[in-house]
């Protein structure tokens, strides 16, 4: 909590700028208040099938879509390339810096400074019923601002051209080769889980903790420099 009021104060003469941009940009609300799931808290039964039940809590970020991005599709991922989003979203969407407002989700510890991001609850049942041990990246471990996907991956999860995950893509993506599920939002989540469960590994010994976490901070700002999000 001490770290995310740090970057609170740092990144406080950002937020004005940042404000006005999406204003201009496309005026309404500046900050996006949206539902989110976090640590899993266990299974329910329903339907003869074994559901995951997650904390929930309103996650904050700078609005980076359109006011009625979402009017007529309800709850859907952002897709690379999506037409919702908006220009200065797109440059704040490739910085990370729509994400500085989860330092409050922090405070009120909610969110860890490092972690799993967190998904919508919406999505995540089916998400989890889709991808086989999915909701296993939420045990015991709090959604973070940044995390060991985060850095490796782009904003949809998908791979950076050329990095190592890159090269592994055509044995983890659309294992069953199925051209109606080409690009879709699974792939994605499945190269994301990948990475969040080799977090969680980290996490069982101390020395592989601080490394592990030391890493994924000092390499945040770079990947935030670069705007290798997409």
């Amino acid at each position: 909590m001490a770290g995310s009021g740090a970057l609170l104060a740092v990144a406080a003469p950002l937020a004005p700028i940042i404000a006005a941009a999406i204003w201009i940009d496309d005026p309404g609300p500046i900050l996006y208040r949206q539902r989110r799931a976090g640590m899993l808290r266990g299974f329910e039964e329903k339907d003869g099938a074994a559901l995951p039940v997650f904390e929930e809590f309103d996650m904050f970020k700078f609005r980076t879509m359109r006011v009625d991005a979402e009017k007529f599709t309800g709850a859907v991922l952002a897709s690379e390339n999506d037409p919702r989003i908006t220009r200065v979203g797109r440059v704040l969407r490739k910085s990370r810096l729509d994400e500085l407002p989860q330092l409050w989700n922090i405070l009120k510890g909610e969110m860890s400074l490092v972690g799993p991001r967190p998904e919508r609850p919406e999505l995540l049942v089916n998400l989890a019923l889709a991808i086989p041990f999915f909701e296993e990246r939420m045990r015991d471990v709090k959604p973070g601002l940044t995390g060991l996907a985060q850095i490796s991956l782009g904003y949809t999860g998908r791979a950076f051209e050329g990095s190592e995950a890159a090269t592994h893509e055509e044995t983890l993506l659309n294992p069953f080769e199925l051209e109606e599920t080409e690009g879709s939002t699974a792939d994605d989540m499945r190269m994301k889980l990948l990475f969040d469960l080799a977090y969680a590994a980290a996490l069982e010994g101390l020395a592989s903790f601080v490394s592990m976490e030391a890493k994924i901070i000092l390499k945040t700002p770079w990947v935030m420099l670069r705007g290798v999000g997409r």
